[in-house]
């Protein structure tokens, strides 16, 4: 099994254990090849809830400039939405399961 494999699988066990959702794994797996080498560095490859200029940052370039979406569809909120689903005190937030979560808050899976 490879390392990107090794990575898919835990992100869809974070997904069942710490957020209550079954994986669609065709969608995790285009998310992860999406984030390219950056699921390698361990500070790149997580999400901290609590850094504005980090939460700004998958606003900007994963929400508005990946997804698409414009700053009128509440992107603020379905951040805190996911932060609260994956558990403000998990200190892992894989930056992989966060980006799964909006993908399918925002029913964009056709981007991948």
């Amino acid at each position: 099994m490879s390392k990107r494999d090794e990575l898919i699988t835990k992100y869809a066990a974070d997904l069942k254990e710490k957020c209550g959702v079954n994986a669609d794994m065709d969608l995790l797996t285009k998310v992860t090849v999406g984030l390219g080498p950056s699921i390698y560095n361990a500070d790149s490859s997580t999400v901290s809830g609590s850094d504005e200029k980090e939460l700004a940052t998958v606003k900007n370039n994963f929400l508005i400039k990946k997804l698409g979406l414009s700053e009128s569809d509440d992107l603020d909120g379905a951040i805190a939405s996911v932060m609260d689903t994956y558990g403000q005190s998990n200190r892992n937030k894989y930056r992989a399961v966060v980006y799964y979560l909006l993908v399918k808050h925002f029913n964009k899976a056709s981007v991948y």
